[in-house]
């Protein structure tokens, strides 16, 4: 017979007192009482703990050894578990790279989105991008350029510099006879080469046609053959060339800009992932920030000296070649060690930062040698990037982190992608620009994108907005609309990355699980409470049983069996005073209960603190949505700052 309830005997785990309890399989559980009573001991360090450690035993003695033996918790036996999640506040994850987009999967599925029904833009042109089959390069070849004499070209270097000596020689090889270089057709000659300094466009003639009507299948057949030679010479892409006019034009079997020529790889969902060498951008590998030198930090006073220590990196003047270097471009323009910052003209501050074109003439008297040494100097800036890069110390980074600001990415401004997939569009916006929305106004967007694509972008998209909408409205339940899929893991606070979590579990759709979870409605408006509760009552409808860990009265209401653990805290709790549903605990006198029939209240203080007369003022605040705001808190008083949800609480304390 398959047992009906969770059962738990003699658990000692931390100051519980060899208590047993007793819980049904399929509802909602409050574990309640004191700070310190022991619940998060029975419900993580006891029922969680053993059923991971039993999940655990389940592996290979192999695989076990990687792992690692979990101990036994402290309890006599355990009946009636299921497999365990924990969905805890600590395990916020630090990573740069992890996003809510990420952990919920909904980036995951826009990455399908866009890259089974995106639309290619040309970033060079921003004109939509065209692609073809060979049969259907030779049929446009032969309707456009009918009774035309033309070129059948392969483009095989783009704006890149370079002699290509050995490039042309395998062509000649291979019996070719001509090949453009620059616009200009030549023949091939042994020994041939270009300008090894400037930048050149390389296109090998394949073959030269005077075409006729369409429908001459002699001449159809010989183009297809040099349109297919052609496309694999030049990488899927050809150029066709009018012999009269020099007019160009690109066809591509790939993805192709018809005016500049420029081809994309096949769209797949790596190429939007910028955790994906395919996708990131190269500038700031995916990170959509750059470490730069922060001048304002190098030299932080500019009324101080060289010579005393103004260039804070370098300290105060030593005997030293980097201090003789600056000295010898200081005494070219009539300026010395000692000479204030300020008072150095900006072009030669600027040679003394990012170095110096000539070379430096240091006196033979400081190098001691028979003549002048002259040196090239690569400026201060350099000289800190060389210390960065060559101290692998932990002392040298946290010295080096002193100097460092973090910056938004020049290239991608912020977005983490390449080009080519900021490129891709459905309804007027790149993947990027639908992760900055929140999710509220992603949730209308996904609704109405449908009315905008086309019959067979609608017959791909369907099932993939389907499980978008699914775990938007998941995040909505928890009541993280204000939160956008590129905002970081790492930034999240704890009760946000559990609701998340959450969310991601409900979206999973598993059956017969037993989740835990610790005080999900932390740091919860009342607003977004209920519609926590619903969510924990939906996983519970899926067929599992949840645990919560809480103190919230409205949770307490909604669970279907209540364990109060108390009657104090430490050495005075780890007992069980109650269990049973929420009316039945009403008539009981646990610490809890009567706080909650009324026996017990928070009284409201007769008079508040006067506080000490002065304030401090804060004005014009706009980080993150801050609105230009004013504020001024009182001091020595208790203030609270309250408001929904994401409304910008801890954006006005903790980060103003």
């Amino acid at each position: 017979m398959v047992n009906d309830k969770i059962e738990v005997f003699g658990a000692r785990v931390h100051n519980l007192k060899d208590i047993d309890v007793s819980m049904p399989h399929n509802a909602l559980i409050v574990f309640t009482g004191l700070s310190g009573s022991g619940k998060s001991s029975l419900a993580f360090d006891t029922i969680f703990a053993e059923g991971q450690r039993r999940y655990i035993e389940t592996f290979s003695a192999y695989a076990r050894n990687f792992l690692g033996n979990m101990e036994r918790p402290d309890v006599d036996k355990i009946t009636g578990l299921s497999p365990v999640i924990s969905i805890e506040q600590k395990t916020t994850n630090k990573n740069p790279r992890s996003t809510v987009g990420t952990t919920t999967e909904i980036y995951d599925y826009l990455r399908l989105l866009y890259a089974r029904a995106g639309i290619a833009y040309s970033y060079m042109s921003n004109e939509p991008m065209v692609k073809y089959t060979e049969e259907r390069v030779v049929d446009m070849i032969l309707h456009n350029y009918s009774n035309k004499s033309i070129y059948v070209l392969a483009p095989l270097v783009r704006n890149r510099k370079g002699h290509y000596r050995e490039l042309f020689e395998q062509m000649r090889r291979k019996g070719y006879l001509y090949i453009r270089v620059d616009g200009e057709i030549l023949e091939i000659t042994r020994g041939m080469k270009v300008d090894r300094y400037k930048n050149h466009n390389i296109e090998v003639v394949i073959d030269r046609l005077k075409l006729g009507a369409a429908t001459d299948e002699t001449l159809k057949e010989r183009l297809s053959k040099t349109v297919s030679v052609a496309m694999k010479q030049g990488d899927s892409l050809i150029m066709i060339m009018e012999k009269e006019s020099g007019i160009t034009k690109y066809l591509s079997k790939r993805l192709m800009d018809p005016i500049t020529g420029i081809a994309y790889k096949d769209p797949a969902p790596n190429i939007f992932s910028f955790n994906s060498p395919e996708g990131a951008c190269p500038h700031c590998k995916g990170l959509g920030k750059i470490s730069e030198i922060d001048l304002g930090k190098v030299i932080p006073d500019d009324s101080q000296s060289i010579y005393g220590g103004a260039i804070v990196p370098l300290g105060k003047y030593k005997n030293q070649m980097i201090f003789w270097q600056i000295a010898a471009i200081l005494e070219k323009y009539d300026c010395t060690l000692k000479t204030p910052i300020k008072d150095i003209p900006k072009d030669i501050l600027e040679e003394i930062l990012y170095g110096s074109l000539e070379k430096v003439r240091i006196s033979k008297e400081l190098v001691h040698t028979n003549s002048d040494y002259f040196s090239s100097f690569d400026g201060v800036i350099k000289y800190l990037r060389s210390v960065m890069e060559n101290d692998e110390t932990a002392a040298g980074k946290k010295w080096a982190d002193q100097f460092i600001a973090e910056r938004e990415c020049p290239e991608c401004k912020g977005q983490r992608l390449n080009r080519e997939a900021r490129s891709y569009r459905i309804w007027n916006k790149n993947i990027a620009e639908l992760s900055v929305m929140d999710i509220a106004d992603l949730k209308i967007w996904i609704e109405k994108v449908e009315q905008h694509l086309n019959e067979k972008q609608q017959l791909v998209a369907k099932e993939i907005l389907k499980e978008i909408r699914k775990r938007i409205d998941f995040l909505l339940n928890v009541g993280l609309n204000y939160l956008s899929l590129d905002r970081q893991s790492a930034t999240l606070s704890g009760g946000e990355s559990q609701r998340i979590r959450l969310a991601t579990q409900i979206g999973s759709q598993l059956v017969n699980v037993l989740y835990i979870l610790d005080e999900p409605s932390i740091g919860l408006h009342q607003r977004d409470n209920d519609r926590l509760i619903k969510s924990l009552c939906d996983l519970r409808n899926l067929g599992n049983t949840v645990i919560v860990v809480e103190h919230d009265e409205e949770m307490m209401r909604a669970a279907d069996w209540i364990i109060d653990i108390g009657p104090k805290a430490g050495k005075n709790g780890g007992e069980v005073v109650y269990q049973g549903t929420y009316k039945q605990m009403l008539g009981t006198h646990t610490l809890t209960a009567q706080y909650l029939n009324g026996e017990r209240v928070i009284p409201i203080p007769k008079e508040h603190r006067k506080g000490n007369g002065k304030s401090l003022r804060l004005y014009g605040c706009k980080g993150n949505n801050l609105k230009n705001v004013d504020a001024e808190f009182p001091l020595g008083k208790l203030i609270v700052v309250t408001g929904v949800s994401g409304s910008g609480k801890s954006t006005l304390i903790n980060e103003t």
